[in-house]
Protein backbone atom coordinates (compact mmCIF):
# COMPACT_ATOMS: atom_id res chain seq x y z
CA UNK A 1 0.00 0.00 0.00
CA UNK A 2 2.93 2.61 0.74
CA UNK A 3 4.06 2.15 -2.69
CA UNK A 4 1.05 2.85 -4.12
CA UNK A 5 0.42 5.65 -2.57
CA UNK A 6 3.94 6.66 -3.40
CA UNK A 7 3.08 5.75 -6.97
CA UNK A 8 0.14 8.42 -7.05
CA UNK A 9 1.72 11.03 -5.30
CA UNK A 10 4.21 11.17 -7.89
CA UNK A 11 1.52 10.85 -10.41
CA UNK A 12 -0.56 13.35 -9.82
CA UNK A 13 2.84 16.02 -8.90
CA UNK A 14 3.57 14.78 -12.82
CA UNK A 15 0.24 15.88 -13.52
CA UNK A 16 -0.28 19.55 -11.60
CA UNK A 17 3.19 20.60 -12.80
CA UNK A 18 2.47 21.78 -16.67
CA UNK A 19 -0.60 22.93 -15.58
CA UNK A 20 1.32 25.25 -13.14
CA UNK A 21 3.79 25.99 -15.99
CA UNK A 22 1.29 27.13 -18.41
CA UNK A 23 -0.86 29.44 -16.18
CA UNK A 24 2.56 31.02 -15.36
CA UNK A 25 3.37 31.60 -18.91
CA UNK A 26 -0.02 33.18 -19.81
CA UNK A 27 0.03 36.85 -21.06
CA UNK A 28 -1.78 38.95 -18.84
CA UNK A 29 -4.96 40.82 -20.35
CA UNK A 30 -3.16 43.95 -20.02
CA UNK A 31 -0.41 42.90 -21.87
CA UNK A 32 -3.42 41.08 -24.91
CA UNK A 33 -5.10 44.63 -24.73
CA UNK A 34 -1.96 46.12 -25.62
CA UNK A 35 -1.16 44.22 -28.16
CA UNK A 36 -4.70 43.88 -29.98
CA UNK A 37 -4.64 47.63 -29.55
CA UNK A 38 -1.42 47.94 -31.68
CA UNK A 39 -2.51 45.45 -34.36
CA UNK A 40 -5.42 47.16 -34.51
CA UNK A 41 -3.50 50.52 -35.05
CA UNK A 42 -1.14 48.80 -37.51
CA UNK A 43 -3.59 47.77 -39.53
CA UNK A 44 -5.64 51.12 -39.95
CA UNK A 45 -1.87 52.96 -40.62
CA UNK A 46 -1.05 50.72 -43.22
CA UNK A 47 -4.36 50.72 -45.17
CA UNK A 48 -4.09 54.34 -44.70
CA UNK A 49 -0.85 54.20 -46.95
CA UNK A 50 -3.06 53.21 -50.09
CA UNK A 51 -6.49 54.90 -49.10
CA UNK A 52 -5.84 57.68 -51.00
CA UNK A 53 -5.17 55.67 -54.30
CA UNK A 54 -8.28 55.93 -55.56
CA UNK A 55 -9.59 59.62 -53.93
CA UNK A 56 -6.81 61.44 -56.68
CA UNK A 57 -8.83 62.28 -59.53
CA UNK A 58 -11.50 63.80 -57.20
CA UNK A 59 -9.06 65.70 -55.45
CA UNK A 60 -7.51 66.48 -58.90
CA UNK A 61 -10.87 68.05 -59.20
CA UNK A 62 -11.42 69.93 -56.07
CA UNK A 63 -8.27 71.70 -55.54
CA UNK A 64 -7.92 72.24 -59.47
CA UNK A 65 -4.12 70.56 -59.71
CA UNK A 66 -2.32 68.50 -61.84
CA UNK A 67 -1.48 64.59 -61.95
CA UNK A 68 2.14 65.31 -60.92
CA UNK A 69 0.92 67.27 -58.16
CA UNK A 70 -2.16 64.88 -56.72
CA UNK A 71 0.91 62.15 -56.24
CA UNK A 72 2.78 63.72 -53.99
CA UNK A 73 0.13 62.69 -51.66
CA UNK A 74 1.50 59.13 -51.93
CA UNK A 75 5.07 59.86 -52.39
CA UNK A 76 5.77 62.43 -49.46
CA UNK A 77 4.12 59.81 -47.40
CA UNK A 78 6.65 56.48 -48.43
CA UNK A 79 9.19 59.46 -48.18
CA UNK A 80 8.12 60.26 -44.87
CA UNK A 81 8.57 56.72 -44.19
CA UNK A 82 12.17 55.76 -45.53
CA UNK A 83 12.89 59.06 -43.37
CA UNK A 84 11.86 58.22 -40.30
CA UNK A 85 11.64 54.60 -39.50
CA UNK A 86 15.41 54.05 -39.25
CA UNK A 87 15.41 56.76 -36.41
CA UNK A 88 12.91 54.80 -34.51
CA UNK A 89 15.46 52.32 -32.60
CA UNK A 90 17.01 55.38 -31.16
CA UNK A 91 13.55 56.35 -29.75
CA UNK A 92 12.57 53.36 -28.71
CA UNK A 93 16.21 52.99 -26.66
CA UNK A 94 15.84 56.53 -25.35
CA UNK A 95 12.33 57.22 -24.22
CA UNK A 96 9.76 54.25 -22.42
CA UNK A 97 7.48 51.90 -25.01
CA UNK A 98 4.72 54.23 -23.67
CA UNK A 99 6.00 57.51 -24.79
CA UNK A 100 6.76 55.84 -28.28
CA UNK A 101 3.45 54.38 -29.06
CA UNK A 102 1.69 57.48 -27.61
CA UNK A 103 3.65 59.93 -29.89
CA UNK A 104 3.40 57.78 -32.43
CA UNK A 105 -0.57 57.48 -32.25
CA UNK A 106 -0.71 61.51 -31.39
CA UNK A 107 1.00 61.91 -34.97
CA UNK A 108 -0.66 60.06 -36.59
CA UNK A 109 -4.49 61.49 -35.26
CA UNK A 110 -3.12 64.90 -35.66
CA UNK A 111 -2.41 64.30 -38.92
CA UNK A 112 -5.86 62.42 -39.75
CA UNK A 113 -7.50 65.60 -38.26
CA UNK A 114 -5.12 68.07 -39.83
CA UNK A 115 -6.44 66.31 -43.42
CA UNK A 116 -9.65 65.73 -42.49
CA UNK A 117 -10.19 69.67 -41.98
CA UNK A 118 -7.68 70.92 -45.16
CA UNK A 119 -9.10 73.49 -46.58
CA UNK A 120 -6.22 73.36 -49.53
CA UNK A 121 -4.18 70.98 -51.24
CA UNK A 122 -0.91 72.33 -48.98
CA UNK A 123 -2.66 71.50 -46.04
CA UNK A 124 -3.51 68.31 -46.89
CA UNK A 125 -0.22 67.17 -47.66
CA UNK A 126 1.19 68.32 -44.74
CA UNK A 127 -1.56 65.79 -42.72
CA UNK A 128 -0.32 63.20 -44.99
CA UNK A 129 3.78 63.89 -43.94
CA UNK A 130 2.09 64.13 -40.37
CA UNK A 131 0.61 60.60 -40.60
CA UNK A 132 3.17 58.84 -42.68
CA UNK A 133 5.95 60.00 -39.23
CA UNK A 134 3.09 58.08 -36.87
CA UNK A 135 3.02 54.89 -38.79
CA UNK A 136 6.88 54.96 -39.30
CA UNK A 137 6.88 54.84 -35.68
CA UNK A 138 4.44 52.50 -34.99
CA UNK A 139 5.80 49.90 -37.58
CA UNK A 140 9.04 48.62 -35.49
CA UNK A 141 7.41 49.61 -31.89
CA UNK A 142 5.05 47.07 -32.54
CA UNK A 143 7.57 44.17 -33.37
CA UNK A 144 9.14 45.60 -30.31
CA UNK A 145 6.44 45.33 -27.90
CA UNK A 146 6.16 41.91 -29.33
CA UNK A 147 9.37 40.86 -28.23
CA UNK A 148 9.12 42.36 -24.84
CA UNK A 149 5.63 41.08 -23.77
CA UNK A 150 4.88 38.35 -25.76
CA UNK A 151 6.34 34.91 -23.60
CA UNK A 152 8.45 32.98 -26.36
CA UNK A 153 5.70 29.85 -27.13
CA UNK A 154 2.97 32.39 -28.32
CA UNK A 155 5.56 34.75 -30.44
CA UNK A 156 4.53 32.82 -33.44
CA UNK A 157 0.54 33.26 -33.20
CA UNK A 158 1.18 36.86 -33.02
CA UNK A 159 4.11 37.39 -35.40
CA UNK A 160 1.40 35.57 -37.87
CA UNK A 161 -1.14 37.82 -37.09
CA UNK A 162 1.11 40.73 -37.56
CA UNK A 163 1.47 39.01 -41.05
CA UNK A 164 -1.58 38.90 -41.44
CA UNK A 165 -2.48 43.05 -40.72
CA UNK A 166 0.71 43.85 -43.07
CA UNK A 167 0.02 41.77 -45.93
CA UNK A 168 -4.13 42.67 -46.16
CA UNK A 169 -4.31 46.09 -44.69
CA UNK A 170 -2.98 47.79 -48.13
CA UNK A 171 -4.17 45.28 -50.29
CA UNK A 172 -8.01 46.42 -49.22
CA UNK A 173 -6.95 50.19 -49.01
CA UNK A 174 -8.70 51.01 -52.40
CA UNK A 175 -11.63 49.22 -51.65
CA UNK A 176 -12.30 50.95 -48.99
CA UNK A 177 -12.02 54.75 -50.16
CA UNK A 178 -13.35 53.50 -53.58
CA UNK A 179 -16.72 52.56 -51.42
CA UNK A 180 -16.21 55.65 -49.33
CA UNK A 181 -15.96 58.40 -51.97
CA UNK A 182 -19.41 56.62 -53.89
CA UNK A 183 -21.60 57.40 -50.42
CA UNK A 184 -20.00 60.69 -48.91
CA UNK A 185 -17.41 63.32 -49.39
CA UNK A 186 -13.59 62.28 -49.89
CA UNK A 187 -12.97 63.92 -46.12
CA UNK A 188 -14.59 60.62 -44.69
CA UNK A 189 -11.89 58.85 -45.49
CA UNK A 190 -9.94 60.51 -42.94
CA UNK A 191 -13.03 60.67 -40.41
CA UNK A 192 -13.55 57.21 -40.62
CA UNK A 193 -10.21 56.36 -39.50
CA UNK A 194 -9.62 59.37 -36.74
CA UNK A 195 -12.00 57.93 -34.33
CA UNK A 196 -10.46 54.10 -34.29
CA UNK A 197 -6.95 55.62 -34.32
CA UNK A 198 -8.11 57.55 -31.03
CA UNK A 199 -9.66 54.58 -29.42
CA UNK A 200 -6.39 52.40 -30.16
CA UNK A 201 -4.54 55.43 -28.31
CA UNK A 202 -6.66 55.19 -25.28
CA UNK A 203 -6.38 51.13 -25.12
CA UNK A 204 -2.97 50.07 -26.17
CA UNK A 205 -0.57 52.25 -24.24
CA UNK A 206 2.09 49.71 -23.45
CA UNK A 207 3.81 50.33 -20.30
Amino acid sequence: MPGHRFALRSLVQSTDTPVAASDAERMPRADKLTIGALLVATFVMILNETIMNVALSPLMEEFQIPEPTVQWLTTAFMLTLAVVIPTTGYLIQRFSLRGVFTAAMLLFAAGTALAAAAPGFPVLLAGRVIQAAGTAIMLPLLMTTVLTLVPMHRRGVVMGNIAIVISVAPAIGPTVSGIILEIADWRWMFLTILPIAVAALLLGRPG
